[in-house]
C-alpha cells in the first residue's frame, strides 16, 4: 500500500536507521483520527491519519509534544515525523505500550503536572495557534487572561457555534455570560503556565515501567486551573492525582468557582465537534454560572 511505503520511507529518512515494516495493525484511539501501529522486527511506530487538509493539526500536536518535553517534567511520547500521501495527513510517534494508572502513577502524575505548571510565561497563548480535536485553538499573545478567556476560548466557540446553527438561547446565555466573566477573577491572579491544554482521563496513562505519560496536548500558557478542571471532566482522576498535585502546589480556594467556566470551553467544543447531544449541557452550565456571579 503506498501510504504504508512513504510512511516507512519519511521514517527512515528521518532516524537515519532501516525500518522493515512487518505488520501493520488498526488500534482503538480517539473519536478524531484513525490510529495504527507500523511494528518491525526491532521497533514499533505509533501512527495518526486524518483528512491532508488536517496537516497543520498534526504539525502543531508535535511542536506541543516538544515544548512538553522540553521541560523534564511529565514524559511524552516523542514525535518522529508528519506529512501528506494523497488524500492523508500522518503524523508518526514513538510508540509506547500504555497501561492504566495506577495509584502510584497517579500520584506522579498529580506532582510531575504541577512541576509543569511551574514553568512559566510572562505571556497568555502561545507562539502558534493549535487545535482542541480537529476546532482551531487561537492562541495569539496577551497579556489580559480575562480578555483571553473571553475572546479566544468563550467567544471562538461560540461563534463557531452559531455557524454550526446554534442560536436561541445557548448564544443569549452566552452573550450574557461573556460580560460577567471578569467577576470570577476578582480576587484571584493568574500566572501563565504551560498547560497541556486538553488534560482528560483519556490523554493520560503510565507506560511499560509504570510511569506517568501525556499525550494529545492542545498547548498554551494559561491560568492552571483550566488544567485541573479538565482533569475532572469525562470520568476524572484519583483522589492520589489530587492530593498529589495540592502538596507541590495548592490550589487557589475559588477555584470551584471557576472550575465550570473553564469547563464549559470544553462542552462547547464538543457541541461543535460532535453535535446537539451537548447543546443542553452547554446551556444548563452557562445558566449555572450566570446564577453564581450575579
Amino acid at each position: 500500500m503506498k501510504l504504508w511505503s512513504v510512511v516507512v520511507s519519511k521514517i527512515e529518512q528521518v532516524t537515519g536507521q532501516t525500518f522493515g515494516l512487518q505488520k501493520v495493525e488498526a488500534m482503538q484511539g480517539g473519536d478524531i483520527n484513525r490510529v495504527y501501529r507500523l511494528q518491525g522486527s526491532t521497533q514499533s511506530y505509533f501512527v495518526k491519519l486524518n483528512k491532508a487538509s488536517l496537516l497543520a493539526m498534526f504539525e502543531v500536536e508535535a511542536l506541543g509534544l516538544h515544548d512538553l518535553a522540553s521541560t523534564h517534567t511529565l514524559r511524552t511520547p516523542k514525535p518522529i515525523c508528519s506529512g501528506i500521501v494523497g488524500e492523508d495527513a500522518f503524523l508518526v510517534l514513538e510508540y509506547v505500550a500504555l497501561q492504566s494508572l495506577s495509584s502510584r502513577s497517579q500520584q506522579q502524575l498529580g506532582e510531575q503536572l504541577a512541576q509543569l505548571h511551574q514553568v512559566q510565561q510572562s505571556y497568555f497563548g502561545w507562539h502558534h495557534d493549535n487545535y482542541i480535536g480537529s476546532n482551531l485553538q487561537k492562541n495569539t499573545r496577551e497579556n489580559d487572561w480575562v480578555h483571553f478567556w473571553q475572546e479566544q476560548r468563550l467567544a471562538v466557540q461560540l461563534e463557531l457555534a452559531a455557524q454550526n446553527g446554534y442560536a436561541g438561547k445557548l448564544q443569549t446565555l452566552g452573550a450574557e455570560l461573556y460580560g460577567l466573566v471578569p467577576q470570577f477573577f476578582s480576587s484571584y491572579q493568574t500566572q501563565a503556565s504551560l498547560l497541556h491544554g486538553d488534560l482528560w482521563s483519556g490523554n493520560a496513562a503510565a507506560d511499560e515501567q509504570g510511569q506517568a505519560i501525556i499525550y494529545d496536548p492542545a498547548c498554551y500558557y494559561g491560568d492552571r486551573e483550566a488544567d485541573i478542571a479538565m482533569t475532572e471532566l469525562f470520568g476524572g482522576y484519583s483522589y492520589d492525582f489530587y492530593v498529589a498535585y495540592e502538596n507541590v502546589w495548592p490550589l487557589d480556594s475559588g477555584y470551584k468557582a471557576r472550575k465550570n467556566l473553564y469547563n464549559l470551553y470544553h462542552i462547547l467544543n464538543h457541541l461543535n465537534l460532535f453535535g446537539s447531544g451537548y447543546l443542553h449541557q452547554a446551556e444548563a452550565m452557562m445558566q449555572t454560572l450566570i446564577v453564581q456571579v450575579k
